[in-house]
């Protein structure tokens, strides 16, 4: 049974081609079951020359510094480099999970790309589910039913294919030791209700929800791919569109193709509010509109373009007039 438990997983990550044999690969380490078993994995896939660890320590609960010990005795064990970063909040950083979210990745990004590697993170399926009906609760359109991607520029997360369940065997068969974050357990986040909330009571309805809901975004997956390439087609290779044309595209079409004008002019970052628009902006004629996310919307000539909305004055400058 042990080698079976961890037979089947590695050959599931494997299948992957994310964790390639010599590819240098960071793995963000905090000690929970996911990114061991994830560390262990990338050892026995890519080998224990090309993997290092990153532990990124947030000073916030009093468990920090055994997190940082453990996570320091399994790297020993497996003979891999461990870095540690510690980062602190800063004053009215706003939401403590995004913000805690946003120093782990940029650590990451850091290092990654200082040292050409991929970087690992240990998001399972499970956390897929949870990831999918959140943003289903809080985020407006089809994008919110897509899920994390498997991989990101540098970033990537093998284990995507393995349940919360299968990483808990697999560290239990390798003899491997984790850390439990207690914030995981209760309901004080958003992401602990969906967890001992919403997944259960669906999973009353019925126990494939989970399953259901994975192959639902699977599906949203390969569709998005062909939206794109109609959105493409519709656009041409312009960064523009005339909009007695988008006038004239199905609904559903025109909103695609205004969010993507309007995520290419800054940079290629989510607005999913510019496609709300799609009826002042027909409506506009010459002029000017800020659809959200720093973009904004100019139509002269009767085509429609966008850039990125101009910073505002800041208190006390004057603007002059023309």
């Amino acid at each position: 049974m042990t080698a079976a438990v961890t037979d089947a997983v590695l050959a599931r990550v494997r299948a992957t081609g994310l964790l390639p044999d010599g590819g240098a690969v960071i793995v963000l380490l905090s000690g929970g079951q996911d990114s061991v078993c994830l560390l262990d994995v990338a050892v026995a896939l890519a080998g224990r020359d090309a993997v290092r660890a990153l532990h990124v320590e947030y000073g916030l609960r009093d468990e920090a510094a055994g997190d940082a010990d453990h996570c320091a005795a399994l790297c020993r064990r497996l003979e891999v480099p461990l870095d540690v970063e510690h980062a602190r909040r800063p004053p009215e950083s706003g939401n403590l999970q995004a913000w805690a979210r946003d120093a782990r990745y940029a650590a990451g990004a850091l290092a990654a790309a200082a040292s050409g590697a991929r970087l690992a993170a240990g998001h399972t399926a499970t956390d897929q589910v949870e990831t999918i009906l959140y943003r289903l609760a809080t985020s407006p359109g089809r994008r919110a039913l897509l899920g994390m991607p498997v991989r990101s520029g540098r970033l990537v997360r093998p284990l995507l294919g393995v349940t919360r369940e299968e990483t808990a065997a697999y560290c239990a068969a390798r003899g491997l030791g984790w850390r439990t974050d207690a914030t995981n357990e209760t309901d004080r986040y958003a992401r602990g209700r969906i967890r001992h909330g919403l997944v259960p009571a669906l999973e009353a309805v019925d126990g494939r929800a989970a399953a259901n809901v994975l192959n639902t975004a699977a599906l949203l997956r390969d569709e998005a791919e062909v939206l794109g390439t109609v959105v493409e087609t519709a656009l041409a290779g312009r960064d523009h569109i005339a909009v007695d044309q988008l006038a004239r595209l199905p609904v559903a079409l025109a909103r695609l193709v205004v969010r993507e004008l309007a995520e290419r002019a800054i940079g290629g970052r989510p607005c999913p509010r510019a496609a709300a628009r799609l009826p002042e902006l027909l409506e506009l004629g010459d002029g000017a509109l800020d659809v959200g996310d720093g973009a904004r919307a100019l139509v002269a000539g009767g085509v429609l373009r966008f850039g990125r909305t101009p910073p505002r004055p800041a208190r006390g400058d004057t603007v002059d007039a023309a």
